[in-house]
């Protein structure tokens, strides 16, 4: 059956009065989409931070009277524009996103496959993976880098820090690419369900610590990879330096470009370090950690 869309540009205005009258209306859903791609980055665990301008998208049984609906929101938000109203056909929604997501390789052999899909590759390392409740795909620019740095390096019989995990791709990734274990970092609960949910379903769970204690064992990773922001990255420079033993390597990525010099120099003191990739304006950087 299809249903009736209704999409309104509400600017800087609290949603939530606008979320309780579409429902009371009859919506059987309300989103709340950027209208002027303005991303939020990395909020905290419980935060819903919004956008600057937001727009609200409301389904509505296919037979739900429009007219109605319009004059209704003009009563209750006078001076608002008239909302823009479409049919949308009915679909398996659980399986639209399939449309754009495919198969990606990084670097000579890793692939990420979505949906139990096949890798283009016979001899490929295969992580299967689908968007869910946390941060990390591939599609990402960072994201990207990052699983290309690992598929660059060898990791069998080497430990590895996944800092700031995300749904655990990086760690996944380096295990299924030969690394002995992975300690998954992350402050968020969902982040911590997904890695775990990921890893199981990559029958490599047994090789994978996945908590949310920040704090990590001194001097012990021979590799450790932090996606997370530049600020942070910064802040946590003599944490993570601590935990990767001399020889052990570091990458560095959710950095924009005009931040690396910034991070770099956070590092520089127990690492020879550089900036070694770039793509859309963000920058991975690679070290390797001098002996004390």
């Amino acid at each position: 059956m299809p249903f009736l869309q209704l999409t309104l540009d509400i600017g800087g205005a609290d949603p939530a009065p606008w979320e309780d009258a579409l429902v009371e209306l009859g919506a059987v859903s309300v989103t709340l989409e950027d209208a002027a791609d303005d991303p939020v980055l990395e909020p905290a665990p419980g935060e819903t931070p919004l956008w600057p301008t937001v727009r609200v998208q409301a389904l509505f049984a296919g037979d739900a009277d429009a007219v109605a609906i319009t004059e209704a929101i003009a009563r209750l938000f006078p001076g608002v524009a008239a909302p823009r109203l479409a049919t949308v056909e009915d679909k398996a929604w659980e399986r639209e996103w399939l449309r754009d997501f495919r198969p990606m390789r990084f670097g000579r052999r890793l692939w990420v496959c979505p949906g139990g899909q096949p890798a283009g590759d016979p001899d490929a390392v295969r992580v299967e993976l689908d968007p869910g409740l946390a941060f990390g795909t591939g599609t990402h620019a960072t994201t990207a880098m990052c699983l290309e740095w690992l598929d660059g390096r060898d990791l069998r019989g080497r430990s590895l820090v996944d800092y700031g995990c995300g749904s655990g791709i990086l760690a996944i990734a380096a295990l299924k690419l030969g690394a002995s274990s992975a300690h998954a970092v992350d402050i968020d609960p969902q982040a911590l369900i997904a890695t775990r949910e990921n890893a199981e379903r990559n029958g490599i769970l047994s090789g994978l610590t996945v908590t949310g204690e920040p704090l990590l064992p001194g001097a012990s990773a021979d590799v450790l990879v932090a996606n997370i922001l530049a600020g942070p990255l910064v802040e946590l420079a003599p944490h993570l330096a601590a935990a990767v033993r001399a020889g052990g390597e570091i990458a560095l990525s959710g950095v924009l470009t005009e931040q690396v010099d910034a991070v770099t120099a956070a590092y520089r003191p127990w690492f020879d370090i550089a900036l070694t990739a770039a793509r859309e304006g963000w920058g991975l950087i690679g070290g390797r950690r001098r002996a004390d």
